[in-house]
C-alpha cells in the first residue's frame, strides 16, 4: 500500500514502525493531495477510519497536525495520515465533507485545538459547553486554567422538519443511565428526524495526563473512563506505551490479560441482556441474566481482589501473577455459566414479545454502518466481519481458537444474536487460556520509555475497539494522550437507526448499541454553575485563580 502511495502521489514515508503483530505507517502528505489519498484509503474494502489525533506540536514542528488513523483488518496494517497546519493559517480540508465516520473527529478538534475543518457539514460544538469563552481551546500546550464562563448559552439545534414536533429524550430521562439528550423530531407517533447533543460529562482525562502523571499512573485514570469496560481501557493504553517503547511483554501476563478481557466482556453482555430484557417489558429474564452474571462478577473478585476495576495491569505487563489453584475455580464456574446461559437464551428466544420487539427495529444497513465507521457488536449485526481481536491481534488471541459472529439483518435481534454467540465463544477462549497460559515471569524488564516515540493500539471491548494514541515526552511523561471508545462512532449512527420507528422503539434502539457516555466524554471544562473557575496544579492541589 505504500509504495502505491508513493507511486500515485509522490507522498514521503515519514517512519515505519514495525510491531509483534501489526505494522504502523505515519505518511506526511502535502495539503494538496490529502483529501484525495483518504479517499483512495477509504475505498479499500476492508479499510476503516478508527481514530483521529490532533495534536499541538508547537514546541518541536512549530505548528499543529492533525493525524487520521485508518486500520486495514485483513492485513492488518494501521496507516496514519497526518497534515501539519500552521498557527497562522489554522484550517485544513474536512474529511467529514466526504465520510461521516470524521464529523464528530473534527467537530472536536475544532473544539479544542482550534483548527477549523473547512467545508465540514456540521460546524456546532461537540465537546464544550454553550458559554465556553470563544478563542480558548483546552489542548493548546499554552492553555492557561484560568477561565470565566462568557455567559451565553445558545445551542444551535435543528430546526424540525415541517409538520414535525420535538419530543425531547434526555438530557435526563428514565431510559437513560447517563446525561445525554435525544431531540426526537416526530409526526404522531413516528420519528422522522433526529438531533443530538452530548458531551454532559467531562472528566479532564486526556489533559490531566499531560505532563502530571507518569506512565502507571495514567493507567489507573484509564481504567476508569468506563465503569463497564475499564480494563480494556487499561490494556488498549498499556500496549500503546509497550508499541512506543518497543517493550515486549511477558507470555504468561498476555494470557493473563486474555482471561481478564474475556470475564470483563462476559459480564457486560450478559449485563446487555438483562437491559435488553427489560426494556421489551420481560423482566423475568432481565433478573435471571443479572443472576448468572454475579456469578462473573465474584469470579473476577476472586481472580483479582475486585469486582471491577481489577487495577493488574502495567506498562510491561501485569501487577501480580495469577496463582494456578484459581485454574479450577475458573473452569468449574464456566461449567456452570455455559449450562445456566444456555437455559437463559432458550427462555428468551422462545418468548414471542421479546422477539417481536427486537425483531426488525433500528435497522442499520451495512453500508450506513460503513459510512460511520461503527464497531463491536452493532457492526457485526450489520454485516461487517469485523473483530479487532482477528483484524489486529494482541495480547493471546493470535494462539486462541474462536469464531467471530456476524448477521446481516441490522436490526436489535441481530445485535441480541451477535452477543449470544459472543458469551459462548467467550467461554470457549477462558477455557483454552486456562489450559494454555504458559508459566514464566509477567513484567517485562526495561528502562525508561523513550521521548517522542508514538504508539496506537485497538482493543475489543464487549461494544468495540477501544482505541488509544499515544506520543511519549520527557521525563517519564505523556506528551498526548487520545482515547477513543466505541460509542464515539456508534452513537453518531443511532439517528440512521431511529428513523422510521416510534416513540416506544427509541429507548430499545438506543439501548441496543450499549451506549457508555462516559466513555466517550472525556474532557473536562470550568464549572459554569458556579462561574468561579479552578486551577489544577502540577502539585495536584487545586487553587482559585487569582
Amino acid at each position: 500500500m505504500i509504495r502505491e502511495f508513493e507511486e500515485k502521489f509522490g507522498s514521503t514515508l515519514e517512519k515505519k514502525v514495525i510491531a509483534k503483530n501489526k505494522v504502523l505507517y505515519t505518511l506526511m502528505v502535502r495539503r494538496e493531495d490529502f483529501t484525495d489519498i483518504i479517499n483512495y484509503i477509504l475505498s479499500r474494502p476492508n479499510t476503516r477510519l478508527f481514530t483521529m489525533v490532533g495534536m499541538d506540536e508547537r514546541n518541536t514542528e512549530e505548528a499543529f497536525s492533525v493525524t487520521y488513523w485508518f486500520l486495514d483488518w485483513k492485513d492488518q496494517e494501521v496507516i496514519g495520515v497526518r497534515l501539519y497546519v500552521p498557527e497562522d493559517e489554522p484550517y485544513f480540508p474536512s474529511v467529514g465533507a466526504f465520510h461521516k465516520g470524521a464529523i464528530w473527529f473534527e467537530r472536536e478538534v475544532q473544539d479544542l485545538l482550534g483548527l477549523k475543518a473547512e467545508g465540514l457539514p456540521d460546524p456546532r460544538r461537540l465537546i464544550l459547553p454553550d458559554d465556553w469563552p470563544e478563542g480558548v481551546y483546552p489542548l493548546r500546550e499554552d492553555f492557561q486554567y484560568c477561565h470565566s464562563p462568557a455567559g451565553t448559552r445558545n445551542y444551535p439545534y435543528k430546526e424540525p422538519p415541517e409538520d414535525s414536533t420535538v419530543h425531547p429524550m434526555g438530557p435526563y430521562h428514565v431510559a437513560l443511565d447517563e446525561p445525554a439528550h435525544f431531540r426526537l423530531f416526530v409526526k404522531g407517533e413516528e420519528i422522522v428526524d433526529v438531533d443530538y447533543r452530548g458531551f454532559y460529562s467531562h472528566r479532564g482525562i486526556e489533559k490531566l495526563a499531560r505532563g502530571r502523571l507518569n506512565y502507571n499512573q495514567i493507567i489507573f485514570i484509564a481504567e476508569r473512563i468506563c465503569g463497564i469496560c475499564g480494563f480494556s481501557h487499561s490494556v488498549a493504553y498499556a500496549q500503546a506505551v509497550e508499541e512506543a517503547a518497543g517493550i515486549e511483554v511477558p507470555d504468561r501476563a498476555r494470557y493473563i490479560r486474555t482471561i481478564l478481557l474475556e470475564i470483563e466482556r462476559l459480564h457486560s453482555h450478559l449485563l446487555w441482556l438483562g437491559v435488553a430484557a427489560h426494556l421489551t417489558g420481560f423482566d423475568t429474564a432481565f433478573m435471571r441474566s443479572w443472576e448468572i452474571r454475579e456469578q462473573v462478577m465474584e469470579l473476577a473478585e476472586r481472580l483479582t481482589g475486585n469486582r471491577k476495576t481489577y487495577g493488574l495491569v502495567l506498562v510491561g505487563g501485569v501487577r501480580r501473577d495469577l496463582l494456578d489453584y484459581r485454574k479450577s475455580l475458573i473452569l468449574e464456574t464456566l461449567k456452570n455459566l455455559r449450562r445456566e446461559f444456555d437455559e437463559l437464551v432458550d427462555m428468551l428466544v422462545s418468548t414471542k414479545s421479546f422477539v417481536k420487539r427486537c425483531e426488525g427495529v433500528g435497522v442499520l444497513p451495512k453500508e450506513k454502518a460503513r459510512e460511520w465507521d461503527t464497531a463491536g457488536p452493532l457492526a457485526r449485526a450489520s454485516g461487517i466481519d469485523y473483530d479487532t481481536r482477528k483484524g489486529l491481534p494482541y495480547a493471546a488471541y493470535d494462539e486462541l481458537s474462536f469464531d467471530v459472529p456476524v448477521y446481516k439483518e441490522g436490526d436489535v435481534l441481530a445485535r441480541a444474536l451477535v452477543r449470544i454467540d459472543e458469551v459462548r465463544e467467550s467461554i470457549s477462549l477462558l477455557e483454552q487460556a486456562v489450559d494454555a497460559i504458559p508459566g514464566g515471569p509477567v513484567m517485562a524488564e526495561f528502562n525508561e520509555v523513550p521521548s517522542w516515540r508514538e504508539g496506537i493500539s485497538a482493543v475489543e471491548a464487549p461494544r468495540g475497539e477501544n482505541t488509544h494514541y499515544v506520543m511519549t515526552g520527557e521525563v517519564n511523561r505523556i506528551y498526548r494522550w487520545r482515547v477513543k471508545a466505541p460509542t464515539y462512532n456508534n452513537l453518531q449512527a443511532v439517528p440512521d437507526m431511529l428513523r422510521g420507528y416510534t416513540i416506544a422503539d427509541a429507548p430499545l434502539i438506543v439501548a441496543s448499541i450499549d451506549p457508555c457516555y462516559s466513555c466517550t466524554e472525556r474532557v473536562q471544562v470550568v464549572d459554569v454553575e458556579s462561574g468561579k473557575a479552578k486551577v489544577i496544579s502540577l502539585g495536584g492541589g487545586i487553587g482559585a485563580c487569582p
